[in-house]
Formats: C-alpha cells, structure tokens, sequence
C-alpha cells in the first residue's frame, strides 16, 4: 500500500510540473490570454474606424455638405457668392520697418 501512495505522490509530482514549469503549461495560457487581450483592443480600434469610414462613405453618396467639406478642406474649392481672405503674418503691430535710404538721383542730359 505504501509503494502505491508514493506512486501517486510522484505522478502527482509530475503532474504538477507539467502544469506550472513545461512549455505548454500555465505560461502559455498567461501568455495566449495577454495576447488574446491585446488583439482584443486592436479590433476595437479597428471596428471604431471602419465605423468612421462607412459613416464618412455614406455621407459623401448621400449628401452634398460632406463633399463640399472635403473640396473645400483639400482642393481648396471657393464657392459661388463667396470671397477668400489670406491672412499672411507679418511684422507684430508696433514695429517698425527698417527706412530704406533714398537712391540718388541720376540725370542724364540728351
């Protein structure tokens, strides 16, 4: 009976090993269920932009508004009844320009 209890105890043991320290034990599972988790979040990530693109292919057959955004975003398009302002930075107020000297007058007789 004894040599049958210390069987078990060592396939027990074995068992045990297997489960926690092998390869394809506990490691793995904490391993696939971190990557599991992380593809997870990539998918999410991906299903919110194809959302975002469906919504955006949707509007540019159906409506106008989106397509003239999109002209005018990154054509440049200016619409009819509608001036254009280019605001150029330049000099902060208050500045003062450097004076260019006055060239000197040359007079040629002829």
């Amino acid at each position: 009976m004894r040599v049958f209890a210390v069987a078990l105890l060592v396939v027990l043991a074995a068992l045990q090993y297997r489960l926690w320290l092998s390869d394809d034990g506990m490691g793995s599972v904490n391993t696939l269920k971190t990557s599991v988790k992380a593809q997870a979040a990539e998918n999410a990530t991906l299903v919110r932009r194809n959302d975002q693109l469906v919504a955006e292919v949707k509007d540019l057959k159906e409506g106008l508004a989106a397509l003239e955004e999109r002209a005018r975003n990154d054509l440049g398009m200016i619409g009819a009844n509608e001036s254009f302002f280019q605001v150029v930075e330049g000099e902060p107020r208050g500045a003062t320009a450097p004076v260019a000297e006055p060239l000197p007058i040359q007079r040629t007789s002829h």
